[in-house]
Formats: structure tokens, C-alpha cells, sequence
């Protein structure tokens, strides 16, 4: 390991060599003409950017206090695009120096215009030339017009629908989705808000999940409808796969009085797979094995294949153990014979 003698003496001999190469007879010219050459070019630059020139520049727009109620159908442009004349210096300094502050429109200023908003871009000059040096004159604008086009719309609540590929991961499931808000508001035309029942999100891709996740997803958005709000937060509840068995009595229905049923065994084994978090909430008296008195018979053996009556929901991969039960229908003693 270096100690801290050698390092000093180390840094001491390269700094000693880069200094003789550096002013070496032949490497001390070369400098010499770089020196002069970079001086040279500062002068040409600054020469050069004495002259008149023309750039263009984009400015943010925003249009603000919208109301709620308000569906734009014509939305104005997100910037406006602006041609300067300056020196080369100045435009110098407004593409890497000087940033832009957006214009703000305010739409209460406008909305009494009717629904159609119809604005010259020649209006903003003055809100865009405080922006900019005396020295400077804006040539032209794009677009020279701004057009808003916007109508206020019945609203009403509707359920958000997912739309996208979402899978849990082996051994794992998807116990619940939940949305916040679960239902949104949507703004539109009278006609066309009849038509529209869900609000679709825009596709999902989620894979192989293995623990509760949550993601935020935008709302598909539909020409001339606003949604209030404009995205969701989807939960999804991932649970893992446990196996359980319980044991289910078996139950003769719709036998006479004077009848009963007897089974070998009476109670069959019910195996199942559920998600860990119901594991305990499952017992056996949610399941249910009915033999019908009439099924038995018109049976021509003493054997009987059950099945399940009712059953908890969110179970899957069902096995009875044993699936086939012997019967025998026993004839009742009447009391008092």
C-alpha cells in the first residue's frame, strides 16, 4: 500500500514531466499559436455577432380558472412561436442565458364573448415584448390567430373501466382492484354525455405482480368530454395461494319420514386452494353436500359421485376425497310400534 511519502513524491514527478513536455522548444510554439488562434477567434466572434439577426422562439401559453363545467372542444395551442431581431449577442443571450416566462390568459377575461374565442396574436405582443430587451422587435408570430372553442356541458357520474394487461405472478392472484376515486365526473354536450357509460383508462401493463401495487393512469380522453378528475389510482391486492382442507358432513334431503340416509363415510374431505389472507375466515360449515332422496333412487348401485351444493366464493382447484360414498337408505321406527 502507497503510503503518503510516496504518493507526494509520485505526483511531484508528473507534474515535473508534464511540465518540460509542455514547454519543450517545439510544444511552447504550438501553444503560442493556439493562444493567438483562440484570440483571434474570440474577436471574429464577437465581430460577427455584432450583426443583425433573426431567430425564432417558443413561449409557453396557459390558459387559466377554466371552469369546471367548461368542455374546451378547441383547446388553444400549449406555445406560441415568436421571430426576434437583435444582434447575435442578444439572441445569443435569450437561447442559453434568458428563459421565458409563459403567457397566462385568463378565461374569465374572454368568456363573454360567447363560445368561440377568437384572439389575434399581435394582442400578446405586448406581454412578450416586456419579455425581451428594448433593443429587440418580434418580426412575426405563429399562429397569428388563436382560436378556443368551448361549451359548457350537463354532467354526471360514471364508474371508471381498466383497460390494459395486469397478471399476478405464480402462486399468486389478484384478490381485489380498487380505484380513488371509484366513480369521476364527466362534462359534455347533452347528446353526447347520453352516450358515454364508462370512463376508460388508458391501457395498463403490469406483470407477474407479487405485492399490493398501486399505479396512477390517466383517463382516455374523448373529443368534446372533460373528466373531473383526469386520472385514477388503481390499487391492485395481490394474495398468495395456501392449500386447506375441511371436512364436510353429507346431508339426505327430501326424504320421507319414515326414511334416512346413511352414508360410509358420513363426511367427506373437501381440499382446496385460497388466498392467504381468507385462510381462516373458510370453515367447512360454508360448504354444503346434499344428496337428493329421488337421485338415490333411480340409482342402480350403492355407490353415489358428490358434489358440492354451495361452496365460499375466491376458491379454486377443488378436490372431495372421497368422491364416491357408499349409501344405504334406512327404514325408520315409528315411535309407539
Amino acid at each position: 500500500m502507497l503510503s503518503k511519502k510516496d504518493i507526494q513524491i509520485i505526483f511531484s514527478k508528473t507534474t515535473k514531466q508534464i511540465g518540460d513536455f509542455l514547454l519543450s522548444k517545439k510544444n511552447r510554439e504550438f501553444l503560442i499559436f493556439l493562444f493567438f488562434f483562440f484570440v483571434a477567434s474570440v474577436f471574429w466572434l464577437i465581430q460577427t455577432l455584432n450583426y443583425d439577426y433573426e431567430a425564432e422562439f417558443a413561449i409557453p401559453l396557459r390558459l387559466k380558472n377554466i371552469p369546471e363545467d367548461v368542455v374546451l372542444t378547441l383547446p388553444p395551442p400549449q406555445e406560441v412561436h415568436i421571430t426576434v431581431k437583435d444582434k447575435g449577442t442578444v439572441l445569443m443571450n435569450y437561447m442559453f442565458g434568458q428563459s421565458f416566462y409563459p403567457i397566462t390568459l385568463d378565461f374569465k377575461d374572454y368568456s363573454k364573448t360567447g363560445n368561440h374565442i377568437r384572439l389575434l396574436a399581435a394582442n400578446l405582443q405586448k406581454s412578450i415584448a416586456s419579455q425581451l430587451l428594448t433593443s429587440s422587435r418580434i418580426s412575426s408570430m405563429k399562429p397569428d390567430t388563436l382560436d378556443i372553442i368551448y361549451t359548457h356541458g350537463k354532467s354526471k357520474k360514471i364508474p371508471v373501466q381498466l383497460t390494459g394487461h395486469y397478471t399476478a405472478g405464480q402462486q399468486y392472484y389478484l384478490s381485489k382492484i380498487q380505484y380513488h376515486p371509484d366513480s369521476i365526473t364527466v362534462f359534455a354536450p347533452e347528446k353526447l354525455l347520453d352516450t358515454i357509460q364508462h370512463a376508460y383508462t388508458e391501457p395498463i401493463e403490469l406483470k407477474n405482480m407479487t405485492d399490493t401495487t398501486v399505479t396512477r393512469t390517466a383517463l382516455r380522453g374523448i373529443k368534446g368530454v372533460k373528466f373531473v378528475p383526469n386520472f385514477v389510482d388503481v390499487r391492485f391486492f395481490v394474495d398468495i395461494y395456501t392449500e386447506k382442507t375441511v371436512e364436510v358432513p353429507i346431508h339426505g334431503i327430501g326424504f320421507p319420514s319414515n326414511k334416512s340416509l346413511k352414508t360410509f363415510p358420513s363426511k367427506v374431505k373437501v381440499t382446496f386452494q385460497v388466498g392467504l389472507s381468507r385462510f381462516k375466515i373458510i370453515t367447512a360449515d360454508q360448504f354444503g353436500i346434499e344428496i337428493p332422496y329421488k337421485e338415490l333412487q333411480e340409482c342402480k348401485t350403492d355407490n353415489y359421485t358428490v358434489r358440492l351444493k354451495y361452496m365460499p366464493k375466491d376458491i379454486s382447484h377443488i378436490r372431495i376425497s372421497p368422491q364416491e360414498i357408499d349409501f344405504l337408505i334406512e327404514q325408520n321406527t315409528l315411535n309407539g310400534n
